[in-house]
C-alpha cells in the first residue's frame, strides 16, 4: 500500500504502467505465500515439542509464545527463529514504509497549492492510521516482559492487532468513500427522524384517557418501533393502577 501511494503521489504517470492488475495480483500471492511458509515452519516447530503438562493456555487463543511456555522441551532454538524472521518479514516492510512516506512528504512539499498538499495528505491518511495502530499494538505486545504482571495488558494487546485492526480496516479505508458517507448520513437522518416521531407520538399519548390507551395498543403492535410498544403498554397499566 505505500508502495501505492509512493506511485501515485511521486511518479503519477507511470502509475498505471506500473500497477497492473498482474503485478497486483503477484503482490498479493507473495504476501499470501510467504506468510503461509512462516506458519508452516512454527507449525512443525512446534509439533517437534514435548507437552507434559499442564495443558491449558494462558490466552485467548493458541499464540506462539503461550504454547511455548507449556513445553517441557528445550525452546531456545523454536523461540529464536520466529524472532530471526522478524527481520526479513516484519522490520524490512516497517522500513520500506518509512522510507516510501519520507520520499512522499518531500514531494507533497513541493506542491505549490495549500490544496494540492491537502489533496495528496488525504490519500495516504487510512494507510498511516492502520500502520501505526497494527506496528504499535504489534511492537507493545512483543517488547513487553514476559511477566505474570503484564499478562494482562499482553492479552488485551493481542486482542488488538488480531482482532481490532482488521475488524476496522474496512471501516477507516471507506472514510473517504463517497457512498460509505452517503449511507452514513442516510443512516442518521432516519434514526433521527424515527426518534422525533416516536417522542411526538408519546407527547400526544400523554393527554389521551384509559379506552384511547388500550385502542393504541393494537395500533402498536403493528408499528417497527419498540419504545412505542412499551410506552403503550406502561401507560395502560398506570391508568389500571390509578
Amino acid at each position: 500500500m505505500s508502495y501505492d501511494r509512493y506511485l501515485a503521489i511521486c511518479n503519477p504517470l507511470r502509475y498505471t504502467a506500473i500497477m497492473s492488475h498482474k503485478f497486483c495480483f503477484n503482490l498479493v500471492i507473495m504476501s499470501w505465500v510467504i506468510s503461509y511458509a512462516v506458519l508452516l515452519n512454527e507449525a512443525i516447530a512446534l509439533f517437534k515439542l514435548w507437552f507434559c503438562g499442564p495443558h491449558v493456555i494462558d490466552h485467548f487463543f493458541c499464540d506462539f509464545t503461550p504454547l511455548l511456555e507449556l513445553s517441557c522441551s528445550d525452546t531456545y532454538v523454536t523461540d529464536l527463529v520466529p524472532k530471526l524472521l522478524t527481520i526479513p518479514l516484519v522490520i524490512v516492510p516497517f522500513l520500506i514504509i518509512i522510507i516510501s512516506y519520507v520520499y512522499i512528504v518531500f514531494t507533497i512539499l513541493k506542491i505549490p497549492s495549500l490544496t494540492g498538499r491537502h489533496k495528496a495528505f488525504s490519500t495516504c491518511s487510512s494507510h498511516l492510521a492502520v500502520v501505526f495502530l497494527f506496528y504499535g499494538s504489534l511492537t507493545s505486545i512483543y517488547s513487553l516482559p514476559t511477566k505474570a504482571n503484564s499478562k494482562s495488558l499482553s492479552k488485551l494487546l493481542s486482542l488488538l492487532y488480531t482482532v481490532v485492526t482488521p475488524m476496522i480496516n474496512p471501516v477507516i479505508y471507506s472514510f473517504r468513500n463517497k457512498d460509505i458517507h452517503k449511507a452514513f448520513d442516510k443512516y442518521i437522518k432516519t434514526a433521527s427522524d424515527i426518534q422525533k416521531s416516536s417522542q411526538q407520538r408519546m407527547n400526544v399519548l400523554l393527554n389521551l384517557g384509559v379506552d384511547d390507551v388500550q385502542g393504541q395498543v393494537h395500533e402498536a403492535i403493528k408499528t417497527p418501533s419498540s419504545t412505542y410498544i412499551c410506552f403503550i403498554i406502561q401507560k395502560a397499566q398506570l391508568h389500571e393502577v390509578s
